[in-house]
């Protein structure tokens, strides 16, 4: 059964992201407004180096009141290749510069509601350029045992469904 959306009309629209109210016919025939939220793609990256040891953000996010392990990610700016987007990003909230990055895997994280793509990405290994820029972004960063991710995540230790996911697909395609 499709949904179709006929028309979208902006009702609020800032630099990160638009708010629509569309008008969708059911195959019933019968119409609904849904709001949407349109957004830019997000970018994350982290490494893992010889250790078999992941790079991680440990940082509080304010809307959901939550502290949380998560990916260095950010928003990929208009014109830039979402792989540059999501090196750019890592470097600066964690200081570490990743080696050539690996698609790991693109979701949907809320696609009831957003048109939100998260491209998560990996190297192997990473070269230490210094305290990040954003340090703002996260109160500490650290190398966690890949092995240690599905205890972590079963803790409510990494709590955004798109970074546990990713953690866990990176830990299969690194531990088996």
């Amino acid at each position: 059964m499709q949904w179709t959306n006929l028309s979208e009309q902006t009702v609020y629209k800032n630099r990160w992201f638009d708010v629509n109210l569309a008008d969708v016919e059911l195959p019933d025939g019968r119409h609904l407004d849904h709001f949407v939220i349109r957004l830019r793609p997000v970018a994350a990256a982290t490494a893992v180096n010889d250790a078999n040891e992941v790079l991680l953000l440990w940082r509080h996010r304010f809307i959901t009141d939550s502290w949380g392990w998560e990916l260095p990610a950010g928003v990929v700016e208009d014109g830039e290749d979402i792989a540059a987007a999501a090196a750019r990003e890592m470097e600066e909230e964690s200081g570490w510069r990743p080696g050539p990055l690996h698609h790991l895997m693109t979701v949907e994280p809320s696609n009831g509601l957003t048109d939100a793509r998260h491209h998560l990405y990996w190297a192997d290994g990473a070269t230490y350029t210094g305290h990040p820029e954003d340090d703002f972004e996260s109160s500490r960063r650290a190398w966690v045992p890949l092995k240690q991710v599905p205890d972590m995540i079963a803790r409510g230790e990494v709590p955004a469904a798109n970074m546990a996911a990713g953690l866990l697909l990176l830990r299969h395609l690194r531990l088996g």
